[in-house]
């Protein structure tokens, strides 16, 4: 896997390009070569937490209901929705839609996942956003505090991930430990796959990519 001397290189390399008028997030791109993605084994889907953050918080909606959703509205969740909620949700699609792009993360209290899964399914499930159960005693503060700072981490179709690792006003240094604590969590746990890495790029949004040197 790449050094941090070579990361930190790639990643002054990509904040040469133009600059723009918007602050630019820097995302990180690994393909691999000789993967059968029809192979489930090949197909990731996970969540990094990322040492610094990915530059502003992630917003992140809990579906609860009484305590829980007290709880979690007083610990800073971005949006609370409860059974009214969801069935309302249901009726209208557009909305629905609209709800399930807005937010990066969902959690729930584990008694409305069924009737999550019925009404809302169809929107949060291909986007890989359905809620993460949790039982109703449970502390929300430091869920939405680790939710705030992961990247989402997907490769289904194509051979390629891709994650948001930060934003153009974070330090290299911030971003070289983003990038090696997602590199190490999918080094981890995907072993078999990670030994077919093709390359390892770094960009910002409207960039160039930049190749790490392995």
């Amino acid at each position: 896997m790449p050094s941090r001397e070579n990361i930190l290189k790639a990643l002054g390399q990509a904040r040469q390009g133009e600059k723009r008028k918007f602050p630019q997030s820097f995302e990180l791109a690994i393909s691999f070569g000789g993967l059968d993605m029809t192979k489930p084994e090949n197909r990731i889907a996970e969540e990094a937490v990322l040492p610094h953050g990915v530059g502003e918080p992630q917003k992140v909606a809990f579906f609860a209901e009484g305590e829980l959703a007290r709880n979690a509205r007083d610990a800073g969740a971005d949006a609370v929705l409860g059974r009214e909620d969801i069935g309302a949700l249901q009726k209208d699609r557009k909305q629905m839609k609209r709800v399930a792009e807005a937010y990066d993360f969902f959690v729930s209290q584990a008694d409305l996942m069924p009737l999550i899964g019925k009404a809302l399914g169809p929107a949060l499930g291909p986007r890989g956003k359905m809620p993460k159960p949790v039982p109703p005693t449970v502390d929300p503060k430091p869920l939405l505090e680790r939710y705030k700072k992961t990247a989402r981490i997907r490769m289904r179709d194509q051979p390629v991930i891709h994650a948001r690792v930060g934003m153009e006003g974070m330090t290299d240094e911030q971003l070289a430990d983003n990038i090696q604590a997602v590199i190490d969590l999918l080094e981890h746990k995907f072993e078999q796959v990670f030994r077919q890495v093709g390359a390892i790029r770094v960009k910002t949004t409207m960039g160039k990519p930049v190749k790490i040197e392995v």
